[in-house]
């Protein structure tokens, strides 16, 4: 069990049937980067949504009425369906630290992460409602998006899944697929549809838009900019010998890296004692490999406007705005430091507008 908290609200976070917060709602899905389409699929479970709630956990013995307070509660799989199957690691666009950040914003208070592993994968779809939404999570409402499946082989749908839950008196809302219409662009270089043909709103629409450094439109999607969570760590320091000192940002293995280049950033340093709200500074971020400096592996470094101070072992959250230029090797450190003060004029333009 696991609990992360800040100013006061927190999700729940639980890796096995144990401990858990019940009775529940459930919004059930992958969710990876809790995207605007997710966002539609957690909302009816959410107390203020379309959830009747009659009373808070504070108040249960106030209760004028027979029915239980349902948690809201996200529930999704551990390893990535997809990272099982295939048995290769799979990045993510939202990491455990970050889908638990931006489900505690939503309002969600519970994560329970159920271990994808051979016993879940060959449950029939009778099954998994029977053991895993009636025994284990005592589901009061699901909601989940109109192209779920679930139970061995993906062979249950939405329908069966409301067919099955009606038995146990659990009402299931489908939530139809959402579609981005802002840019026909994302319609034509990233997805194949004709021209003419709305784009769904899907985690994989958005990896593509990363690959592509197209940060705009990919944030579109998304609801709030692509963001990168973590620890400053010591690097090379060859920044600071040119006059920009950068921070090396260690991130988790598994985070899913948008194109190499140079990028204009808004960055956050998280206080975890504090409770006073992050400060924003601005700045540009170079994700690659050095290749002005012979890097020999792919980091992800950040230099702020106007800072001075300590920032190691500090936790940053830097929020991508524009995607500026493709990495390039320079013949000297001096042509390096020209383009970065180039970079920096453009950046400052950028997170101004």
């Amino acid at each position: 069990m696991l609990n992360l908290s800040k100013n006061g609200c927190s999700v729940r976070v639980a890796f096995s049937s144990e401990g858990l917060l019940t009775p529940t709602a459930v919004a059930l899905g992958k969710f990876d980067g809790v995207h605007l389409g997710h966002q539609r699929v957690i909302q009816p479970v959410l107390h203020g949504g379309n959830l009747s709630v009659a009373s808070s956990p504070q108040s249960k013995e106030n209760q004028l009425t027979n029915q239980e307070y349902t948690y809201s509660t996200v529930v999704t799989f551990d390893p990535h369906p997809q990272e099982f199957f295939t048995g290769q690691p799979r990045t993510l666009l939202t990491p455990l630290d970050e889908k638990v950040q931006q489900l505690r914003s939503l309002g969600v208070e519970q994560l329970v992460l159920l271990p994808f592993d051979k016993e879940l994968s060959a449950l029939t779809p009778e099954e998994f409602v029977e053991k895993i939404l009636v025994q284990q999570l005592r589901c009061q409402q699901i909601s989940i998006g109109q192209d779920f499946c679930f139970g061995e082989k993906r062979s249950g749908t939405a329908q069966d899944l409301q067919l099955l839950a009606a038995k146990y008196n659990i009402p299931v809302t489908i939530v139809p697929l959402q579609t981005y219409t802002g840019d026909s662009s994302i319609q034509t270089s990233c997805v194949s549809t004709t021209p003419t043909q709305d784009a769904r709103i899907s985690t994989s629409l958005i990896r593509q838009t990363l690959e592509q450094g197209d940060i705009e439109n990919a944030n579109l999607l998304l609801g709030r900019p692509y963001t990168l969570l973590g620890d400053v760590v010591q690097g090379q320091q060859l920044g600071r010998t040119i006059g920009f000192p950068t921070a090396n940002l260690q991130l988790p293995k598994e985070k899913f890296l948008p194109r190499q280049g140079v990028y204009a950033v808004r960055v956050f340093t998280l206080e975890e004692t504090s409770d006073t709200a992050p400060s924003e500074n601005l700045g540009v971020m170079n994700i690659g490999n050095r290749p002005t400096v012979n890097g020999t592996y792919s980091s992800a470094e950040v230099h702020l406007f106007n800072w001075s101070g300590d920032l190691y072992g500090k936790k940053l959250v830097v929020q991508l705005v524009k995607f500026l230029r493709p990495e390039q090797k320079f013949p000297s450190l001096e042509a390096l430091k020209t383009q970065i003060q180039l970079d920096c004029v453009v950046a400052r333009e950028v997170l101004s507008a």
